[in-house]
């Protein structure tokens, strides 16, 4: 074989893992582009990260419970009180990378956010009533990763 055919099969080789990851990704994150017709509210996105926010009323709450396993990484947000849990929005919520540095900071729309990320370790904080909650979440060991944030009163 010569060099020139070496050449070419490599970058066939190449152009094909390449169409393969492509097609990969494209197919986790297909559920982030029909939103609407799913009943979730439209895809937001911070850098690379594409993450949906929201859930108040029975039916967009259904819709982000019914989304879940689409999406790598669920946060619920809640607090304790004397009927029960109660849920929360307008929740600040950071993710940074294992380095620390900040991938995404936003405030909820509702008590429910999926997060499309990469897989990877990362560190969700989340902000109620003056008090900071940190989670570790390892995205990709399993198929699904979900965190509840649920603060005393």
């Amino acid at each position: 074989m010569n060099a020139r055919s070496v050449q070419y099969k490599t970058a066939a080789l190449s152009l094909a893992a390449t169409l393969t990851l492509a097609l990969g990704a494209q197919g986790a994150f297909a559920a982030t582009m029909n939103n609407a017709a799913n009943g979730l509210p439209p895809v937001q996105h911070a850098g690379g990260i594409a993450y949906v926010s929201g859930g108040i009323g029975s039916d967009q709450s259904a819709a982000f419970k019914a989304a879940t396993a689409h999406y790598p990484l669920s946060l619920e947000f809640a607090r304790q009180s004397a009927d029960g849990n109660e849920y929360l929005a307008d929740v600040p919520v950071t993710i940074a990378d294992t380095h620390g540095q900040t991938l995404l900071s936003t405030r909820t729309l509702g008590p429910f956010m999926l997060v499309a990320l990469p897989r990877g370790h990362y560190v969700v904080s989340a902000s109620h009533d003056g008090k900071t909650v940190k989670r570790t979440v390892d995205v990709g060991k399993t198929a699904h990763e979900h965190e509840a944030f649920v603060w005393a009163t």
